[in-house]
């Protein structure tokens, strides 16, 4: 059983909880700019002390509505400075956040607020009231319930006036680190979500430990992120935390339609991403190079980057790809810098994996793309590249604190600081999930190398078996396939079948551009495109391109292009935008039937056809 541990930098501190990183950030540095709010074109700082005043005052506030230590708050809003205000005042008045997702249905509300016990919610929109009253009398426990579009922040703050100091301090002082810091539910990938039960101790040891790790990220003067992954999901709630605790000055953009705009303004020096947030850039970049005529010149410019790259990790740069790399930097790399902001330097990237090619080509850029590993049971993360241990292709070492290692079967085992509690009313899925020595099971796949470095192959529940006992891991067929400039989706099937096939959407954001650029009505349907011979060939390629990747027997045969989306709104997404495999599944069986016809369990095709 192969193993890797990486120790601890900063010695946990059991008695401390979160607002203890807010008050040793203030007493550090009460003036340092803490936070940046929207003001007209440009932004409003806001230091550390008048953080912290803000929240003490929306503190009071809730203690004055009645709420008591424990009490559980439900908090539906996008990924703003609201957000971590109420968050760290929930923190201060010793209750419990269980955030709940902007886009979550009303029968997801439901079940997230019944099972968490729930006693208030707050919500952000009419719309997110109207989601909470259709449940409303179904939900018995919930007796406070207020609306950020209503004022509900000021009115809390009157409402507090008179709740001493001393009562906020002798509550933010109750939890430990053993305690409850929150409720996060999972996304529910793969049945009814699960509340996990994160303590102080794994964002407050987390936070200091990778801080630490992460010096040259995030304790560097004028270290600044531009926060839009929404906040609901773990990875962006620890960073929030991280960047209290470090020192960082964070701004918010939920809508993604602004976010150029947003960092054009805002010039963060590192960010927060999934991947497909770096193929929109790509992908955006090439096909408006193309508008302009110039499409050849991006090509040979994202080539030679990557060449650049790949050339460093070879440990010689040869003198004339190095000439060719000084021109298109001067030509192309410059341009697209700016477009994020000017000062990125560094990008922490998770959830799902980043192709080589997007990787190389990033760093060549100036911008390293930091991939990590994580889930909600970890607080996010347990491994990420470092600034100075980095490796394209994998997600990192062991972050300090923690030990991993890859079972008999493959399987990703965790122990750690940032190791949830347990699974909130449900003792026994948490015991399933943990090993007699009490490592985590990730459900996840994965292989470490001789340097300690993670790659992840794919989720123990989704290796799909053929009818020839071939195992197979879509992960490694879906993400270089998805990052294709006109694909939405990539979902890889043939459980039980004679070959691999594949269900794929098309991006309708990028295919009129797309279709514009080779010559065709960029206002096609995506019925229409889907059937449309330079769709098809274009989306052939890219399954070759895929199947590069894999051994013939693990490769695609067959696809079809579903002329619709998947999105969360019709079960096949979950809020952080990852398929929901089986729903689709059920959904798209028809279709699945189609690709192996009327006897699947002996038709063989050829690829491509």
């Amino acid at each position: 059983m192969k193993q890797s541990q990486t120790p601890i930098l900063v010695p946990s501190v059991p008695e401390d909880n979160i607002t203890d990183l807010l008050e040793q950030r203030v007493a550090a540095t009460p003036d340092r700019a803490l936070f940046s709010v929207p003001q007209g074109e440009g932004w409003h700082d806001l230091s550390a002390a008048e953080f912290r005043t803000q929240v003490i005052e929306l503190a009071k506030g809730l203690v004055a509505a009645g709420i008591e230590p424990g009490d559980r708050i439900a908090f539906m809003c996008k990924t703003s400075y609201e957000w971590t205000l109420v968050d760290f005042a929930i923190h201060y008045a010793g209750a419990v956040m269980v955030p709940v997702y902007e886009t979550s249905s009303p029968l997801q509300l439901h079940w997230m607020i019944e099972d968490s016990g729930a006693r208030a919610i707050i919500t952000e929109t009419a719309e997110h009231a109207e989601r909470f009253a259709e449940i409303r009398d179904e939900v018995t426990n919930v007796t406070l319930a207020w609306r950020l579009d209503e004022n509900a922040l000021d009115a809390l703050r009157d409402s507090g006036r008179d709740v001493a100091d001393g009562e906020i301090d002798r509550r933010r002082g109750l939890a430990v680190g053993s305690d409850i810091a929150t409720l996060i539910y999972t996304s529910g990938s793969t049945g009814r979500p699960k509340g996990c039960v994160l303590t102080h101790a794994n964002f407050v040891d987390l936070s200091r430990n990778s801080a630490a790790a992460l010096s040259a990220v995030v304790q560097q003067p004028g270290s600044s992120t531009l926060l839009f992954v929404t906040l609901a999901h773990v990875f962006a709630r620890f960073i929030s935390v991280l960047a209290v605790h470090a020192g960082v000055r964070v701004g918010h953009q939920a809508d993604t339609t602004q976010l150029l705009p947003a960092l054009g303004t805002f010039k963060p020096t590192f960010l927060l991403a999934v991947p497909r947030v770096f193929e929109k850039v790509y992908n955006s970049a090439e096909q408006k190079t193309e508008a302009e005529g110039k499409g050849k010149i991006f090509r040979a410019a994202a080539k030679v980057a990557v060449a650049h790259s790949e050339a460093l990790d070879a440990g010689r740069v040869p003198f004339v790809l190095g000439i060719k790399f000084k021109i298109f930097d001067r030509l192309v790399y410059a341009k697209l810098r700016e477009r994020l902001g000017g000062n990125v330097r560094f990008a922490v990237s998770g959830s799902a994996p980043l192709s080589h090619y997007l990787g190389h080509f990033y760093r060549s850029l100036g911008v390293k793309i930091l991939e990590g590993y994580g889930l909600t049971e970890t607080t996010a993360p347990v491994t990420v590249n470092l600034p100075d241990k980095f490796k394209i292709g994998t997600v990192g070492p062991a972050l300090p604190g923690h030990t991993v290692r890859i079972a008999e079967d493959g399987e990703i085992e965790v122990k750690g600081i940032d190791v949830f509690k347990e699974y909130w009313n449900n003792p026994e899925a948490t015991r399933a999930v943990f090993t007699d020595d009490g490592f985590f099971r990730t459900g996840d796949i994965g292989a470490l190398d001789d340097d300690g470095y993670l790659s992840i192959t794919g989720r123990k529940k989704e290796i799909i078996v053929t009818a020839g006992g071939k195992n197979v891991a879509p992960a490694a067929l879906e993400d270089p396939i998805r990052a294709n400039t006109i694909i939405g989706q990539v979902v890889v099937v043939g459980d039980q079948k004679p070959f691999i096939s594949a269900l794929i959407t098309l991006d309708p954001e990028m295919l009129p551009v797309w279709l514009n650029n080779n010559g065709e009505d960029p206002s096609m349907t995506l019925e229409e495109a889907a059937a449309h011979p330079k769709v098809l060939a274009e989306v052939q390629s890219a399954v070759d391109d895929g199947n590069r990747y894999v051994s013939r027997a693990e490769s695609i045969r067959k696809f079809v292009i579903l002329p619709t989306e998947f999105i969360e709104a019709n079960g096949h997404l979950t809020p952080k935008m990852s398929i929901k495999r089986d729903n689709i599944l059920r959904d798209f069986a028809g279709e699945i039937a189609g690709l192996y016809g009327d006897n699947p369990q002996t038709e063989m095709v050829d690829v491509g056809k």
